[in-house]
């Protein structure tokens, strides 16, 4: 008997929509936690990655840490989104080389703290909203990625804010990375809606 991919693009994540099968008999089958574990550390790899992958870009060389966080809550959901930057958090907090400038607890609390807390706070909000049917379009595609951004740097600034004051925070951790994120955003809300047509191909 054929069975195919259930796409319910009002209730699913991507990453769901890839995993559930419908049966033969038309009901959908659990996610596995094999699935869903196999995701984590797929994401967790690709995240510390692009941590140390930089892309000449102007004014200064562009990371793709913040696209990968993006495309990790609109793509994985809620509480695997939000286990999958923890775990990333975490592995960097106990020493291994994830983070793009340091390791350990230390550099988790030092002035990039705020923004790595907004890795984790961007995934958790994107995924609650993909669940709830935004993201399959380009507009609402559009409107995940500015906010999960706009979360990053409100975190990442008002930390940075509390130990080098407001105007070169600014100056250090805003104006430099402002076309290099305005670009991230056109990649992520150009990719998700494409996704999902892809896979209602492959059905």
């Amino acid at each position: 008997m054929q069975s195919g991919w259930s796409v319910d693009t009002k209730s699913q994540t991507l990453m769901k929509a890839m995993l559930l099968r419908t049966s033969s008999s038309g009901t959908e089958q659990q996610v596995s936690v094999i699935g869903k574990l196999m995701f984590l550390v797929l994401g967790v790899a690709i995240l510390s990655l692009s941590a140390h992958f930089k892309v000449p870009f102007y004014p200064v060389p562009m990371t793709l840490q913040t696209l990968v966080v993006l495309l990790i809550g609109m793509s994985y959901g809620l509480h695997l989104g939000g286990a999958t930057i923890l775990s990333y958090l975490l592995l960097g907090a106990f020493g291994a080389p994830v983070f793009s400038g340091g390791v350990g607890f230390v550099y988790l609390v030092g002035p990039t703290g705020g923004y790595l807390a907004g890795f984790f706070v961007s995934a958790v909000v994107l995924g609650f909203l993909t669940e709830r049917g935004m993201g399959q379009n380009w507009i609402t595609s559009a409107a995940l990625a500015v906010i999960g951004t706009f979360i990053i740097y409100a975190l990442g600034l008002s930390w940075l804010t509390s130990i080098i004051g407001f105007e070169k925070a600014v100056q250090f951790g805003l104006m430099p990375f402002v076309f290099g994120d305005c670009l991230k955003i056109v990649i992520v809300t150009l990719s998700i809606p494409l996704a999902w047509k892809l896979l209602e191909r492959l059905r």
